[in-house]
């Protein structure tokens, strides 16, 4: 860490950045599978203020040759936006406001969603380092499902903490490591990802993540707590 963080410049001004990933993975033979993941990243730098937004879909499914029947393994959404307000455009502070919404068919959850806000601050290292630092309280919403059964959607209050750091090692590769829980009197939510990204020309990259979801609580003993996912994907920058 550099002694001189304090006299780094944090502000950027850019314009809007999207990128697309896409990864499918079929097999044949004495079991058939069909397996997708795709994500969408849009991010925007004001003078004053930062948004950005994710959706991630991910998609598995089994098939018997020998009965023809489909068993899906894996049914996932998530999106998540997020606005930051800078309180100067050379201020590593700033004011965030978050909400995200979760749909997790193996989850126990008919959905889970959060609003949150609070301080966050973005601590520029280098030209090449940076990081993401957020706490605040904020407010959820999810649905169990018990036996097939949804139950009466539960709310509570709860404290958001979040941290993400992005590394470009090269000019044509990337690291990203990101954390980010939500701390609840009955459940904390907690997830995490780390990423490796390499430019196979301008606009193309290949990527290798491994990110993990999980729940201190579940609806019963046969879903577990924590869920993993290992991708390579194909992103598209536009």
């Amino acid at each position: 860490m550099f002694d001189d963080v304090d006299d780094m410049d944090t502000s950027t001004v850019e314009e809007w950045q999207a990128s697309a990933e896409l990864g499918a993975l079929f097999t044949s033979g004495n079991t058939e599978t069909q397996t997708l993941k795709g994500k969408l990243n849009v991010s925007k730098d004001f003078e004053n203020w930062r948004h950005k937004g994710v959706l991630d879909y991910y998609r598995s499914e089994q098939t018997d040759p020998d009965t023809n029947e489909t068993t899906t393994t894996a049914d996932r959404l998530f999106v998540s936006g997020q606005s930051n307000y800078k309180f100067d455009p050379k201020s590593k502070s700033s004011l965030f406001l978050f909400g995200s919404y979760e749909e997790d068919k193996f989850s126990g959850y008919a959905y889970q969603s959060t609003v949150a806000v609070g301080y966050g601050a973005r601590y520029r290292y280098n030209e090449k380092v940076y990081a993401d630092y957020e706490i605040g309280p904020g407010y959820s919403w999810k649905q169990e499902i018990v036996d097939d059964v949804e139950q009466p959607t539960d709310t509570s209050a709860i404290l958001r903490l979040a941290g993400n750091v992005v590394w470009d090692i090269t000019k044509n590769s990337r690291f990203t490591a990101l954390l980010a829980s939500e701390v609840g009197e009955e459940n904390t939510k907690t997830r995490g990802e780390v990423s490796i990204s390499a430019n196979i020309n301008s606009s193309l990259a290949m990527k290798f993540s491994i990110g993990a979801t999980h729940n201190t609580k579940v609806a019963d003993e046969t879903i577990e707590n924590l869920d993993t996912e290992t991708a390579i994907t194909l992103v598209y920058t536009f």
